[in-house]
């Protein structure tokens, strides 16, 4: 595959949780741990966990505040997951036309080959 992809970086976005996080950080501004566990179904200690999990890959960072860590996304590194999907996107397209072309002329080779 042509495209560079960052294992850790996708490891972390594929899961759900954290994707959903990452869309209520999107979607409200930053926000803490405890405020994310009021809109999600797992406990705020399973929350800090994933923030860690997204902080240590670069999609969020914090700022303290208080006794209280606000999260936001970090919207570079965001893009550059993005970049990477697209590019991921365009390879899988690629493949999908070849091979799509070779069916086609299998196709063609058997319909001739039955003509005969």
């Amino acid at each position: 595959m042509s495209a560079v992809v960052d294992d850790e970086l996708w490891s972390a976005i594929g899961d759900p949780t954290r994707r959903t996080m990452i869309d209520l950080l999107l979607s409200d501004g930053p926000g803490t741990a405890t405020s994310l566990s009021r809109r999600l179904p797992v406990t705020r200690q399973a929350v800090s966990k994933h923030l860690a999990v997204l902080d240590r890959v670069g999609l969020i960072h914090a700022e303290p505040a208080g006794r209280e860590r606000h999260y936001q996304v970090d919207e570079t590194q965001l893009a550059r997951a993005v970049a990477q999907l697209s590019a991921v996107g365009s390879t899988w397209d690629a493949r999908l036309r070849r091979i799509k072309r070779i069916a086609e002329t299998i196709e063609r080779t058997r319909t001739n080959d039955k003509g005969d």
